[in-house]
């Protein structure tokens, strides 16, 4: 309000302690640059920075949360929080994998360039002529590698560290005796790598076996390992014998895949198929447990004293993917779209990175308005083939590709490259550290036991609640079919009907000679309930698949009979984009094409099924009601039920409590109050009492023909001394309404009865009321009454006298003559009616 005034007084302004104490506190922890007490200058400088932001590119006010160009100069943007980025660093070394404590692991680093061969590689033609090795085993064969220390069935993981077990390494190959042992020295122990054990059956012939996956007694597919002390132009053998599934891509034509150190160096060649005489055949040692199948081929290794691999197929470890992401981290154009996150981590402790892949929206709108894409692999850890497909993803959706510029400017992408990284760094096929398929628990509760795939199915529970995901993903592998299809879900909704396929039919024309869309099924099975694609297509992503991706190769098109290389694989990573160009491109042409399409070739395989039953079907009616579940045979892909149900640490909790409780001896648990004393126990001895009526009622004799009915029964129980009063009422003469009742006491304790039998009256005469006998539990006295108001008929038109009886001390003295108890000329009434049961309580 005063300019004049406040500049007189602004050279005169003292310093603020509390500034100084911030500029201290600020200049401790790195903050600002320069003195560290800012007199009135410093307070100057302070007020200029306030008037010229230019100003905060000075030195002495330099904050790490602002970021700045090239020029030095300030961009107001700030800094991403760098917990977030903390496991990158351009200038320190990548993060180590972290390993089971029981495993023991090698000190080398093991690379292998990336290579593709100039010329196809064709499948193996098989001759019938291949030798079927006997299994000979380690008693009459010679073991030059064993693992010592491997956590089987029974075991769970307890904890982790970097370098796995502590000590030192033991070397497991045997020990050379000169230059002249051509023995193999074998190793598994790196990342990846799959090796329980090798035998020498013969001069140049090994037997392997395979380990299970971790904590498991199960899962025995994938290999890799590395021999050494290899000699050239000779002829080696090597039979892997305790293979698990029945069928296999090995029997009809696929390689093993071998690695040469030798070549890559000098010659810069890489992974290649090789193998002859290749039989897959079943194992004739039979343990009496689940059967087991064997894998034989033959070799010439290229050069003496060689170091090669051999492998399942291309090897994609998690090292490769931290090689791959820390690329991204510091590409300056890359970094800008793709922001690199930790999702979580595994139960080892390993990252599970996540990569959000878009362009930066122009307003708040525009970037609600996107709709998103979610895509995973190496869920199961020995499918590698799905960690190439997505490195060819990746690569295009990150490049300057105006399809991909186009992708990032219209999606979302939520990327998560590597699942299960336990699983991949110990060499699994299959589990992760828990001992179970994580495949089939997306919809655990179990946060702890699965990280990796709780936290994945949250992620996208809370991008379903920001906006529409268009499509989910998965990369997997198939052992036992060629080519690349993919499993799918059957729309339950009209609307949608048969739009799930239409992604697939478009990916199968974008790719040929690889996709086949015949191969494809959207069967939802029940054993596949809990697969990522089903739980996130009931969570509502219609377009929800897992993509199976061949271990071996094509029978399509111009790759026919040929196995797929790295370069075939991220070749379908760019087709998926393509296909999600095409799959949402505004000109619907294509998608209306696809549909049409689509009904006509289910038209098709409704008319194959109904002529293979010899039935005929009007596909001009209501074709399209038939339900598609019906015309899809089941999918063949691996039985994993086997690895369903608690994780191994909880499992051998669960049986530990379980054999507690069989040794625990069962307590009957004490009622706490009187109230609830008091309300068993006449609970309990009513009980008693009514099954004591109930054993002590009898029936006498019926009426005479011609009568309808037979007189009910009272019973007058006495709770005490079990005493039980049966009274029966008889009926008339014949001609009369009804004859007077008879009176049964039945003594239990002495069986004695007493019966008294009560006379009617005259015929014509209204019904005289029934007398009741009681008897007395101590000294057995009769007291008869008349009791009031009862009629011994249901009539209404029956009058009830009042009259009183006789005196309680006095016996009634009825002629035992006129109404004897049986007659000979009755025949006993079948009915029986149920009885009154009185009971006085102590």
């Amino acid at each position: 309000m005063f300019p004049a005034l406040e500049t007189e007084l602004k050279p005169e302004t003292l310093s603020d302690p509390y500034e100084d104490f911030m500029h201290h506190h600020l200049q401790y922890y790195g903050y600002f640059k320069g003195p560290t007490c800012l007199p009135s200058a410093g307070h100057a400088q302070i007020d200029a920075v306030g008037k010229d932001p230019l100003m905060l590119s000075s030195p002495l006010l330099r904050s790490r949360q602002l970021l700045y160009d090239e020029l030095d100069e300030v961009n107001p943007r700030l800094r991403e929080p760098r917990e977030l980025f903390s496991f990158f660093s351009s200038r320190g070394p990548l993060q180590a994998p972290k390993w089971p404590i029981e495993c023991e692991v090698i000190k080398e680093n093991i690379h292998h360039i990336e290579w593709v061969p100039p010329e196809p590689e064709y499948f193996y033609q098989p001759t019938g002529d291949e030798k079927v090795p006997e299994i000979v085993g380690e008693e009459q064969g010679t073991v030059v590698y064993q693992l010592d220390s491997v956590p089987t069935e029974g075991a769970y993981f307890t904890s982790s560290r970097i370098g796995g077990k502590r000590g030192i390494i033991k070397e497991l190959a045997v020990t050379l005796q000169g230059p002249e042992d051509n023995t193999l020295l074998f190793e598994s122990r790196f990342e990846s790598g799959n090796l329980q054990k090798a035998v020498r059956v013969g001069v140049y012939e090994y037997e392997l076996t395979l380990r299970t996956d971790l904590y498991t007694d199960k899962h025995t597919q994938w290999f890799y390992f590395r021999v050494q002390n290899t000699r050239k132009e000779v002829t080696y053998r090597f039979t892997i014998v305790n293979l698990l599934k029945p069928k296999s891509l090995y029997a009809v034509g696929m390689k093993p895949l071998m690695y040469s150190q030798l070549d890559a160096t000098t010659y810069n060649i890489g992974w290649r198929r090789e193998g002859h005489e290749i039989k897959y055949y079943k194992n004739n040692m039979d343990d009496g447990q689940q059967p087991l199948y064997c894998l034989t081929w033959t070799i010439q290794f290229p050069h003496d004293q060689d170091t090669c691999f051999f492998a399942h197929f291309y090897p994609y470890t998690y090292t490769d993917l931290q090689c791959y992401l820390l690329s991204i981290a510091n590409n300056p154009i890359q970094s800008q779209f793709c922001k690199l996150r930790a999702l979580c981590r595994s139960l080892a402790g390993n990252t599970v990175y996540l990569l959000t892949i878009t362009n930066p929206s122009r307003t708040p709108q525009e970037a609600a308005a996107k709709k998103a894409v979610v895509l995973s692999a190496r869920v199961h850890p020995g499918e590698s083939n799905g960690s190439w497909i997505m490195r060819g993803f990746l690569d295009f959706i990150l490049s300057n590709s105006p399809d991909a510029q186009l992708l990032r400017d219209i999606f979302v992408f939520k990327v998560i490259p590597m699942l299960n990284p336990d699983g991949v760094i110990v060499g699994n096929y299959r589990c992760s550290l828990a001992g179970r398929d994580l495949n089939r628990h997306y919809k655990t509760v179990l946060k702890d036991s699965f990280p990796c795939i709780w936290y994945t199915k949250n992620m996208i529970k809370r991008l379903l609640e920001e906006r529409e995901v268009l499509l989910y993903c998965d990369f997997h592998g198939h052992s036992r079919k060629n080519n690349i299809f993919l499993y799918g879900c059957n729309s339950n909704s009209r609307k949608h009907w048969l739009h799930e396929r239409v992604f697939p039919l478009m990916l199968s024309k974008n790719a040929p000679d690889k996709f086949s869309f015949d191969s494809c099924n959207f069967k939802v099975q029940k054993c596949k309930e809990g697969t990522g694609r089903v739980v996130m297509w009931r969570m509502g992503v219609i377009n929800s698949y897992t993509i199976e991706s061949t271990f071996g190769g094509s029978t399509l098109g111009s790759k026919r009979d040929t196995h797929f290389t790295v370069e075939d694989l991220k070749s379908l990573g760019y087709h998926v984009c393509d296909t999600i160009l095409d799959f949402c491109d505004p000109d619907q042409t294509k998608y209306t094409q696809c549909l049409q399409e689509l009904k006509e070739l289910l038209q098709q395989e409704i008319h194959k099924k109904f002529s293979n039953f010899g039935q005929d079907v009007d596909l001009e009616a209501s074709w399209s009601d038939i339900p598609l579940s019906d015309i899809e045979s089941s999918t063949s892909g691996s039985d994993s039920s086997l690895s369903d149900g608690l994780p191994a640490h909880l499992l051998n909790i669960a049986n530990e409590l379980n054999q507690k409780m069989l040794l625990k001896k069962t307590k009957k648990k004490r009622l706490q109050t009187r109230k609830q004393r008091d309300e068993q126990y006449q609970k309990n001895y009513l009980m008693r009492e009514l099954k004591l009526a109930e054993d002590t009622q009898t029936q006498l004799s019926g009426r005479d023909k011609g009568t309808s009915l037979e007189p009910p029964l009272i019973s007058l129980v006495l709770p005490k001394n079990k005493e039980t009063i049966q009274t029966q009422l008889s009926g008339r003469d014949k001609g009369t309404s009804l004859e007077p009742p008879l009176i049964s006491l039945v003594l239990p304790k002495n069986k004695e009865t007493i019966q008294t039998q009560l006379s009617g009256r005259d015929k014509g005469t209204s019904l005289e009321p029934p007398l009741i006998s009681l008897v007395l539990p101590k000294n057995k006295e009769t007291i008869q009454s008349k009791k009031p108001g009862f009629t011994a008929s249901c009539s209404p038109k029956r009058s009830t006298n009042s009259g009183l009886g006789p005196a309680p001390d006095v016996k009634a003295n009825w002629p035992r003559t006129r109404y004897p108890a049986t007659r000979k000329d009755r025949s006993a009434v079948a009915a029986v009616y149920p009885s009154l049961h009185i009971y006085t309580y102590p």
